[in-house]
């Protein structure tokens, strides 16, 4: 099988969101053609209260789907269906904002850290007006698995999303066909995932330092930096560093028209002014 060569790589940027939070941005907003069907990237881990604790306070989404991945601390959230909690460290939240949701997300410190991610995925033209939708899913319904090589290093996997032989995530999406890894590899661990060479791919290192690809087309990725992969069958993933981590995504391109403004990703700019009036009219 042909080994997914390094595009291209990026270096997740300081940026305030929300109510001033303080994260960083491995992608999103501008061209994310490279990263159909996806739209963003946030980590959003920081060890200072004071820069983020303002938090997400109320707003609306309209056309996507977010993933949020939290390793520590504590996410309080409601939403306008009803839905309130708070997810913890190894926690899994997946809302589909569909025809329209407003929510509010709320992080706080565990322990003096706050850590995770946010992934937006979009959704295709045939489901953007879609019932919303919110589910959470707790650390013992993350299934995860670990490989040891000849030399005694060690991957250790848990699967977010999609399938890894038998492994399953929780999450499934048939109109994108989400892969979603969290991959922590010992030095010279080594591991490899084969998805369908249509999809896009990317990797995120977030600690540590990973080999990605093989051969001249393979770079040392150090956290917090991204690489875009090109065309290929299957991924392969060296640690370079002791206790190296990285989230690895895939997913089936829509190839659609993206019209965005904001938190709502339609297909055409009247689509857009049509849900800020919806919100206005309070049909959200």
């Amino acid at each position: 099988m042909s080994i997914r060569p390094v595009k291209r790589l990026i270096k997740a940027k300081p940026t305030l969101e929300g109510a001033g939070v303080h994260l960083r941005r491995a992608f999103g907003f501008g061209n994310t053609t490279d990263f159909d069907p996806f739209l963003l990237l946030d980590d959003f881990r920081n060890d200072i209260p004071a820069e983020y604790m303002a938090g997400f306070p109320w707003h609306p989404h309209r056309g996507i789907e977010t993933i949020t991945y939290v390793l520590a601390g504590t996410v309080e959230h409601g939403d306008s269906m009803g839905n309130h909690g708070t997810i913890g460290a190894g926690d899994l939240q997946w809302m589909t904002a569909g025809r329209g949701i407003i929510h509010s997300e709320m992080p706080e410190q565990q322990a003096g850290r706050m850590r995770g991610f946010q992934l937006w995925i979009n959704l295709p033209a045939r489901d953007k007006m879609t019932a919303p939708r919110y589910q959470e899913f707790s650390p013992e319904r993350i299934p995860a698995f670990e490989v040891t090589d000849a030399r005694g290093g060690s991957a250790r996997v848990k699967v977010i999303a999609g399938r890894i032989s038998d492994t399953i995530g929780p999450i499934v999406q048939p109109a994108t066909e989400p892969l979603y890894l969290d991959v922590a590899l010992d030095a010279g661990a080594g591991f490899e995932v084969d998805l369908p060479a249509t999809h896009t791919a990317f990797v995120y290192v977030f600690d540590g330092t990973m080999r990605v690809g093989t051969g001249p087309a393979a770079a040392n990725i150090a956290a917090p930096e991204l690489a875009v992969l090109g065309p290929g069958e299957r991924i392969v993933l060296e640690g370079r560093a002791a206790d190296s981590r990285a989230i690895l995504v895939a997913g089936r391109p829509l190839g659609e028209p993206v019209a965005r403004h904001g938190p709502f990703v339609m297909n055409t700019r009247a689509e857009i002014m049509q849900a800020f009036e919806d919100l206005r009219a309070g049909r959200f």
